[in-house]
Formats: C-alpha cells, structure tokens, sequence
C-alpha cells in the first residue's frame, strides 16, 4: 500500500464521500470563508500559496496532484490556480462566495443592453427558505455577494433601479444588492418548485 501524501487514492472511508469532495469543500472553507481563524494567509485579492495551504493540519494528507487534479475537474470552476508573478510560487483562491472581504476578484461588469446582459436570472433555493424570501426579498447574508444564473429573475429592472450586476471569471452571476444587502421581490416575475415535480409557486 502506498503510503504517500497522494497515494490514498480519490474516495476515502469517511461517510463514503469522494476524497476529491473532502477536499473541494476544505479549501472553500478556507478560501472563502476560515482563512484567518485557521492561522491562513490570504492577500487582499483572496490569493493563497497552495504551500502554505497545504501545510495546515487540515491539509497534510493531500498532495499539490491533488489540489491541481480538483481545480481542474471541478465543474463550476470554484478556484483558479495561478503562479505568482514574482517568484513563480503557485498559488489558489476561490472564484466566488466569500464571507471575507476581497479587493480584487477580477468581475466583469454587466452593462444594460449589451451582449453579455441575460434578460433574466435564477436563484436556486430550498423550498423551506421560500416564505422569508416572499416577504423579505434574497438576501447575500454574511456572503460578499447574492449568486444567481442566467434564467428567471428580472434582471434588468434591477439594474435600471442602481443595482449592480458582476460576472465572476467561472461564469457567475454576482450582485452585492441593495443598501441593505438585498433583492427585493418585486424583482421576482416567478418561483418554480422543481421537485418532487415542476410547479409555479404563488409570488404572494
């Protein structure tokens, strides 16, 4: 049996999960979210050395293979591997999703009426959150940004109201929303509850 840092092999003992799994939600944790409770150091643009990450006690029984093979296999492309410019040293961060305050996360605006502008946006949900969301709007909570997707939310009037809209370099819809945080439902043109079968939801 091999006993190297990367010779375990993709799926582990653990409640059956894939190894790689164990791994993707670890460094979204730290990434997003843990950096400086777990002693981390993170830059102002959300970049860490995948050194310094992999050093950590939550880390040691992964290899550099691994962090690679997750960044790249991932299907939302949650993270984005680069070497330093100065020194060559790799380094990671999460694509989107923090709680922690990022200076630079390379967004790319979205601007009213060009190509790149989708008409409407989705946010996905459980069906428990829906009667806070009816009355309250969606809400980033402790998260830098509310995530949505090209679909069924009405963008647009949003954005004619100041509210603006980012796209992440993964392909994500981001928006900060309003003062308080929010998107209100009068934004919302409807709600589809997609299990057990599809149905329209009442707005109010």
């Amino acid at each position: 049996m091999d006993s190297g840092r990367g010779g375990r092999g993709r799926r582990g003992n653990r409640g059956g999960e894939d190894r790689d799994v164990r791994l993707s939600k670890s460094m979204s944790y730290a990434l997003r979210h843990g950096a400086n409770q777990m002693g981390l150091h993170m830059g102002s643009d959300g970049f860490m050395f995948v050194e310094e990450l992999l050093a950590h006690p939550q880390f040691l029984s992964y290899s550099l293979e691994d962090v690679e093979r997750v960044v790249a296999t991932n299907d939302k492309q949650r993270f984005k591997l680069l070497p330093h410019p100065e020194d060559g040293r790799l380094q990671i961060r999460a694509s989107q999703g923090h709680s922690v305050q990022v200076m630079d996360l390379e967004l790319k605006p979205v601007i009213a009426g060009s190509p790149d502008c989708p008409a409407e946006a989705v946010h996905g949900s459980y069906l428990r959150n829906w009667s806070a969301i009816q009355q309250q709007g969606l809400s980033r909570m402790r998260r830098t940004h509310i995530h949505l997707a090209p679909g069924l939310l009405g963008e647009k009037a949003v954005i004619s109201d100041g509210i603006e809209f980012f796209w992440s370099d993964n392909g994500v819809l981001l928006t900060a929303g309003d003062a308080e945080g929010k998107l209100l439902p009068k934004y919302f043109s409807r709600a589809l509850r997609l299990r057990p079968t599809r149905s329209i939801l009442p707005l109010q």
